[in-house]
C-alpha cells in the first residue's frame, strides 16, 4: 500500500476533536476495503473510535493504536521530495498510515495485528476512556505518537490546575475603594513559581506551563475577577506537589484540580534508540488493553506548529520497525 498516499488522505480530513467523524469513516471504509473485519465504536455524537482485526483473528496478541484528532486550525496536505506537510502529519495521521502498512506486512507473512484508532487524545483522551471500558485487546499495545522512531522508557504524567480569584470592583481612580483579583491572581503565581520542582537525570525535570490567564473588566476598572491554567509534566507521584500547590495559593486563589495522568515506566527493546516522552499520551488511560509500549516516526518538535511535517524515509522506516516490534512481541 502507499504509505504516502494514505497520510496525505488523512491529514486532508479535518479532524480537529470534536470533529473525527469523517476521519473515522473514511479509515473505517478503507479498512473494510483491506478485509479487515472493522467496525466504528460511538464515543459520542459523529465520533467514532475504529477498530480493526484480521478476518478469524477476534483478539490478536498485538495491536497497533494511536489517535484520530488534530489540534486547531487545520491545514491541508503538501509533500516535496522528502516530507509530507499538513495538520496531523506527524501528530498522528502518517502514524496511523505507517501501523496499517504494518499490520498489511504482518498479514502477508500470516501474522495478525489489531488496529484501534481513538478520538480525543489531544483534549481529553475521551476514546481511549471509552475503548478502556470495552477492552478486547490482547497482550501488548503499541501505541503510535512522534518519537522519531525512538521506543519511550518512560512518559511524564501531567497534572492540570485551575487558580480562580475574586475581587470587589471599583473605579480605577480609587483603588483603595476596591480589591484587584488580578493582583491576587499574579501574587498566586509568584508563589507557586517559586516551589521547587524535582529533577531526574534519567527523566529530566518537572516542568510547567502557565497556559491561560484572564480577568478584569476594563482598564479603569478594578479587577472582581481572575483566572489562570496551568500544567505541569511530572516524572512521578503528584501528591507533593499538590499539597505544595494549595499550601502556596489558596489564602489567594481558589484551587481547581483537573486532567490528571500518571508517569509511567514502558517497557523497551534491545537495539531500538530509546527516548523519554515529556508529553501526554493516551497510554495511561488505556490500561486494558495489553502492556504499552510508546514509538512512532516523526518529531513531537514539529506537531502542534505551522510547520508540521513528517520525513518520508521516517514514514517507510516505521512500518518496517512497527512490523519488527509486534514480531518480537507475538514471540514473547
Amino acid at each position: 500500500m502507499d504509505v504516502f498516499a494514505l497520510t496525505r488522505e488523512l491529514v486532508d480530513i479535518e479532524s480537529v476533536t470534536g470533529n473525527e467523524g469523517a476521519a473515522g469513516q473514511f479509515l473505517h471504509r478503507r479498512l473494510r476495503d483491506l478485509g479487515y473485519d472493522a467496525r466504528l465504536d460511538t464515543v459520542e455524537t459523529n465520533r467514532f473510535n475504529v477498530y480493526a482485526v484480521p478476518p478469524g483473528q477476534p483478539r490478536p496478541d498485538v495491536f497497533f493504536s494511536t489517535h484520530l484528532d488534530t489540534v486547531p486550525p487545520f491545514f491541508p496536505s503538501s509533500e516535496d521530495e522528502n516530507r509530507i506537510y499538513g495538520r496531523g502529519a506527524c501528530d498522528a495521521k502518517g502514524i496511523i498510515a505507517a501501523q496499517v502498512a504494518a499490520a498489511e506486512k504482518l498479514r502477508r507473512d500470516g501474522l495478525a495485528a489489531g488496529l484501534l484508532f481513538l478520538v480525543g487524545e489531544e483534549r481529553n483522551s475521551a476514546g481511549a476512556k471509552f475503548a478502556n471500558e470495552h477492552p478486547t485487546g490482547g497482550r501488548f499495545l503499541i501505541n503510535g505518537e512522534p518519537t522519531d522512531n525512538r521506543i519511550a522508557r518512560a512518559t511524564k504524567g501531567a497534572v492540570r490546575v485551575e487558580f480562580f480569584a475574586e475581587g470587589r470592583m471599583a473605579h480605577s481612580a480609587y483603588p483603595e475603594l476596591g480589591e484587584s483579583a488580578i493582583e491576587k491572581l499574579l501574587d498566586a503565581l509568584e508563589r507557586v513559581r517559586r516551589i521547587p520542582l524535582p529533577h531526574d537525570e534519567d527523566l529530566g525535570p518537572c516542568t510547567p506551563n502557565i497556559g491561560l490567564i484572564d480577568g478584569g473588566r476594563a482598564p479603569n476598572v478594578i479587577p472582581d475577577r481572575a483566572h489562570a491554567e496551568l500544567m505541569y509534566r511530572m516524572i512521578g507521584p503528584s501528591d507533593e506537589l499538590k499539597r505544595q500547590i494549595v499550601a502556596a495559593a489558596e489564602p489567594l486563589v481558589r484551587v481547581a484540580w483537573g486532567l490528571e495522568l500518571p508517569f509511567i515506566r514502558l517497557r523497551t527493546l534491545d537495539g531500538i534508540p530509546t527516548m523519554v516522552a515529556a508529553f501526554a499520551t493516551d497510554v495511561p488511560s488505556l490500561t486494558n488493553w495489553g502492556e504499552p509500549l510508546l514509538l512512532g516516526p516523526g518529531s513531537i518538535h514539529v506537531a502542534h506548529t505551522d510547520n508540521e511535517h513528517v520525513e518520508k524515509k521516517e514514514l517507510l522506516a516505521a512500518v518496517d520497525l512497527y512490523a519488527d516490534v509486534a514480531r518480537r512481541l507475538m514471540s514473547t
